[in-house]
């Protein structure tokens, strides 16, 4: 973890000094059971502004891989996008150990998701979960178009509830991936149902939330700016 969650918790990351640059370690057992859902989603936005300015932390990561060989306490996991141009641990200046990422086109959810998001959670410690989509997303486009090629016809249905849940907005004939205004809605719209799925489809997530031991939220993530906006 980085920085802003170091001074909220109080706590020490043994940072590695080179020259005048700083070499964050792994987040470590007392840390990530200290911290707070809060923290972890301020921490993670935090490095997301410096991601955006450019100023990712200079890991050092020979340590990293050795101190994270014995054992993991990763402060979240973000269900993201395949997309390329989303690479997830640099998009919030996360490291080696520091946050569990589960990626598929679209960004939806499935059993085998939901187990993960379980087991990243409840079982490893983990106390957010962050469906991240992104703008001007391929899947999206598809489930606009009603694309349909092999099993991307399975995955593309998934998408089309949040498809459906706008297409009244927009005239038919700007119903279709050539408007990118209208695919960003969906995009956002997809989000916010991958996120109340999460809750309907995993009794032990839902009760987590409800307890206050984990947080569950829907960002979007720009490929114009490389900017995080967080979901209400």
């Amino acid at each position: 973890m980085k920085n802003t969650l170091i001074a909220a918790l109080s706590l020490s990351l043994l940072p590695f000094v080179h020259g005048e640059e700083t070499k964050q370690m792994a987040m470590t057992a007392a840390e990530q059971k200290a911290a707070t859902p809060d923290q972890i989603l301020a921490d993670l936005m935090a490095g997301n502004k410096r991601y955006v300015a450019g100023q990712i932390t200079d890991l050092n990561i020979k340590e990293n891989i050795k101190a994270t060989s014995k054992g993991q306490f990763p402060s979240a996991v973000i269900l993201s996008c395949l997309d390329s141009r989303v690479p997830v641990e640099n998009v919030f200046d996360q490291g080696i150990g520091d946050i569990f990422v589960g990626r598929v086109a679209g960004n939806v959810e499935n059993v085998d998701m939901l187990g993960s998001f379980e087991f990243a959670t409840k079982l490893a410690g983990s106390k957010l979960v962050m469906v991240l989509g992104h703008e001007a997303c391929g899947a999206v486009k598809g489930a606009c178009d009603h694309a349909k090629m092999g099993n991307l016809t399975e995955l593309l249905e998934k998408i089309q509830p949040a498809v459906d849940a706008i297409k009244d907005q927009y005239p038919e004939d700007q119903q279709n991936s050539k408007n990118l205004e209208y695919v960003n809605k969906v995009v956002e719209k997809n989000v916010e149902i991958t996120v109340a799925d999460i809750r309907k489809n995993s009794p032990v997530l839902a009760e987590m939330e409800s307890k206050g031991e984990i947080k569950i939220v829907g960002a979007v993530y720009s490929l114009q700016t490389g900017e995080v906006t967080l979901l209400k």
